[in-house]
């Protein structure tokens, strides 16, 4: 159904190979337009955009923990979100359990 084409970067002017592998891919993720820049360019802007880190931030170091007593058991526990004290705060044990009972 699908076969090789040869397409143009609208980066560098270079042309690539938009395989038949690569068609049906995009056709599986509901992709409707082709890539319009080689894979050299492509990754180039990633680099550039994301400044080579992943999007996901919070995994770019070790999260801030804060001492809190769990409302339920009242066990010393750590979260990570300083807790205010208008909301209940849980320990991991306590909280699994609730949602447990809350997705039955």
């Amino acid at each position: 159904m699908y076969q090789d084409k040869t397409l143009t970067c609208k980066e560098c002017g270079a042309e690539f190979v938009f395989s038949a592998g690569q068609q049906e891919f995009f056709a599986e993720k509901g992709f409707t337009n082709e890539p319009s820049r080689c894979p050299d360019c492509r990754a180039a802007r990633k680099q550039r955009m994301n400044g080579g880190q992943r999007r996901s931030d919070f995994r770019s170091g070790p999260r801030q923990m804060y001492k809190a007593i769990c409302s339920q058991c009242g066990a010393m526990t750590e979260v990570p979100f300083e807790p205010r004290g208008d909301r209940p705060v849980y320990c991991r044990d306590c909280y699994s359990n609730m949602r447990a009972r809350n997705y039955r």
